[in-house]
């Protein structure tokens, strides 16, 4: 039977001061915010161009007008997001391990791997989109999709799957030659030595950056828009076309923000961990 530890008085009133010192905080930052909140939303409406601004960007029959439609293609977006969100990390991973192979025979995998991350971080992603959405289909080859959604897709996954392998990367060569030689010498394998000791340590140090990555992946995905493919951007767009108004275009904003702010606040959270992990001493 263990017994309850006995918390001395003058920890019971150092515990006391910081939970009144964290409500006080919480209620200034509140109260402040509302302030602040009222004042903005008090200069913003009752500025001279605020009605015609609010019927062409925040007409609420528009919007819900339009909402189901932009709904529908921002579900597009989701499932394309979902397919990238697998392949990219694959891919990216994949990449990063072939630039990290030792030896002078694996140099030809090793620039092969330079060049794919080099070429295709440095061509803009919308320049690859008409390339690879447009270019492949127009070839008419057997057996290849004539899809632009599908393509568009490949060429996300190879832009970002470029971006990936150098998160990647970063994270191999961050751990200390040190703990590969301790691994070859308990009779590991270089490929046990990655799996094992590696690749746990690298993931845990590059996850706040690949988070990040996955934000930015988030909003890309709408750029398949470019290739007439009706997802949330061109439901707007055609939305706005048939009202003669943006109010459309604020609501696919709206959603993709909706659908980024939970990895934003994630990312954020993960990098305060690796921070606090960093300056307690442990291992990222």
């Amino acid at each position: 039977m263990t017994s309850t530890p006995v918390v001395s008085r003058l920890q019971q009133e150092r515990e006391a001061y910081r939970r009144g010192r964290a409500r006080r905080s919480t209620l200034v930052a509140l109260l402040s915010t509302t302030a602040f909140a009222t004042v903005l939303w008090l200069a913003v409406t009752r500025s001279p161009g605020w009605p015609r601004v609010q019927d062409f960007f925040f007409n609420v029959d528009v919007a819900r007008a339009s909402l189901p439609r932009i709904a529908e293609g921002l579900w597009l977006n989701v499932r394309v997001l979902a397919v990238c969100a697998v392949a990219v990390p694959v891919i990216g991973l994949a990449v990063a391990a072939l630039r990290t192979l030792r030896g002078p025979v694996f140099f030809p995998v090793r620039i092969l791997a330079a060049v794919y991350t080099d070429v295709f971080r440095g061509i803009p992603l919308i320049i690859l989109l008409y390339l690879v959405g447009f270019g492949v289909p127009a070839l008419r080859l057997q057996g290849v999709p004539i899809s632009t959604t599908v393509w568009g897709v490949v060429a996300i996954v190879l832009t970002y799957s470029a971006y990936v392998a150098e998160v990647f990367r970063a994270g191999i060569e961050s751990v200390h030659p040190s703990q590969r030689a301790a691994a070859r010498s308990l009779g590991l394998s270089y490929g046990q030595t990655m799996r094992i000791v590696v690749l746990p340590q690298a993931v845990r140090r590059v996850a706040p950056p690949l988070l990040n990555d996955f934000v930015a992946l988030q909003k890309d995905v709408g750029l398949i828009s470019v290739l007439s493919a009706v997802d949330a951007v061109r439901a707007a767009q055609i939305e706005a076309a048939d009202f003669f108004n943006f109010t459309p275009y604020v609501i696919a904003g709206l959603l993709f923000v909706l659908l980024a702010v939970p990895t934003a606040r994630l990312a954020d959270w993960a990098t305060l961990r690796a921070t606090r992990r960093e300056q307690a001493g442990g291992t990222v």
